[in-house]
């Protein structure tokens, strides 16, 4: 058993080791400060509740418009650069946000901390593909993940304990924090090794990256609608079977806090698991059908428990959200390769920046339409959302091999081969400076570091 745990954390490599410390970096820093943000948002800078909300609308329109240029230029500068240009400039907003005093201040905040991370994951996107050998990028992808977890655990452990002192001298010390752990995540990716974009020099930068851009690239752009159809598993998990349980079941409200946890464990534990054999297109299809047959058995599950009673009730439901959970571990997998297999190798700032704004259009309309089915539907409700599931998961099969026809007609073979048998950087390359929180022994929204 003790074996079994220890092979489990250890990385499949050191550079995944790396990439690790620095997903925990990332997912600390944030899960302290969104744990707390709301009440700082409201006894901090003095906003209402409805300011924040249409403050986080206008940042999220503003990201989605940003991704596909801030992914133009990772391809231009290098992912690498751009990636550390984004975590020092998210640790320089951090600390500015004490000094954050009305609602036109916290609107052009939200939004350029949220264009600054949209250059932040094109860039980690475009570089874990461009750096991880490609038999590693899938279980590196997934150890990153549970790291990612553990981080947002800590820090909201960390943010609930600041916010127990209900104090704002305490309030104001979080975004500082924040600031601090992003500071130090930025100096990790400083000393992370080189990627082969990163190399680019400032003459070959003036010269337009060869090939057609992914809006032109139409399976990709469907690959990547029916990716964000699949990620609304994330509305089951934290909006619809929550609601579900309050107001349509006798199950006590205190066992949200066990679902959740739940969650929390297996994200932590088990993607390396559910990685496990996928490494292409067609294993990623099938990781696909493994996560979609969660998803549909969540929602018939969940549907059940309206005419339970007690600890039938506790079990189904309990059982509803680890099914759900099931359904987000082998989608995360499948994500992993298709954002590895199906990008032209010389554009994957942009291609992550297109996907960025495809998902989202496959996934901004979730949360209204389930909570209204579920709610109000009923069992007919669950049925429906279970077939929005099933006619994606029917459709991306043909989308990928549309992406994969447009790369074999507009990418030379011998690039897209080089894509695929690269290693990048040798081992020694790996192994700069001591050992430290930035050079472990032994990454997420997200999905997002």
């Amino acid at each position: 058993m003790l074996t079994a745990l220890l092979r489990h954390a250890s990385p499949p490599s050191p550079l995944a080791g790396r990439l690790a410390a620095q997903s925990l970096l990332f997912a600390l820093g944030e899960g302290t400060f969104m744990t707390g943000s709301a009440v700082f948002f409201t006894q901090i800078v003095g906003l209402s509740a409805a300011q924040v909300g249409l403050g986080l609308t206008f940042a999220g329109a503003a990201s989605f418009v940003a991704a596909l240029p801030m992914g133009k230029l990772v391809d231009r500068f290098g992912p690498k650069k751009m990636w550390a240009l984004s975590a020092t400039g998210q640790a320089a907003m951090f600390a500015l946000w004490p000094f954050i005093t009305d609602f036109r201040g916290y609107v052009l905040m939200a939004v350029g901390m949220e264009v600054i991370g949209s250059l932040g994951n094109a860039a980690h996107g475009a570089y874990t593909i461009d750096v991880l050998p490609p038999d590693q990028r899938v279980r590196s992808r997934a150890y990153m993940y549970s790291a990612l977890n553990a981080g947002f655990t800590i820090g909201s452990m960390l943010g609930g304990i600041a916010l127990a002192f209900d104090s704002n001298d305490v309030l104001h010390a979080i975004p500082w924090f924040t600031a601090l752990v992003f500071l130090v995540n930025a100096l990790a990716i400083v000393r992370l090794p080189r990627a082969s974009h990163d190399d680019r020099t400032p003459e070959s930068r003036k010269v337009k990256i060869p090939g057609p851009g992914p809006l032109r690239n139409p399976g990709w752009l469907l690959t990547e609608f029916f990716g964000g159809v699949f990620w609304t598993n994330q509305v089951l998990l934290n909006i619809v079977i929550p609601l579900w349980l309050v107001q349509e079941t006798d199950a006590p409200r205190v066992l949200l806090a066990f679902l959740f946890g739940t969650n929390t464990v297996m994200c932590i534990f088990l993607p390396m698991a559910a990685a496990r054999g996928v490494h292409d297109v067609p294993t990623a299809l099938r990781a696909v059908r493994v996560s979609a047959c969660f998803f549909v058995l969540s929602c018939l599950i969940t549907l059940a428990t309206h005419d339970t009673v007690g600890w039938v009730t506790i079990a189904l439901v309990w059982l509803g959200h680890v099914t759900v959970t099931g359904a987000e571990l082998y989608l995360s997998a499948a994500s992993w390769s298709f954002e590895a297999e199906l990008m032209d190798p010389r554009q994957r700032g942009a291609y992550q920046g297109a996907s960025e704004l495809s998902g989202t259009l496959g996934r901004v309309w979730a949360p209204a339409l389930y909570t209204f089915l579920a709610m109000e539907w009923g069992a007919a409700g669950w049925l429906l959302i279970a077939a929005i599931i099933v006619v994606a998961t029917i459709g991306i099969h043909p989308s990928t091999r549309m992406a994969r026809r447009f790369l074999e007609r507009h990418v030379p073979a011998q690039v897209l081969a080089d894509a695929r048998a690269s290693t990048d950087e040798p081992d020694e390359a790996l192994a700069v400076g001591p050992p430290s929180l930035i050079d472990p022994v032994d990454p997420a929204l997200t999905p997002r570091p």
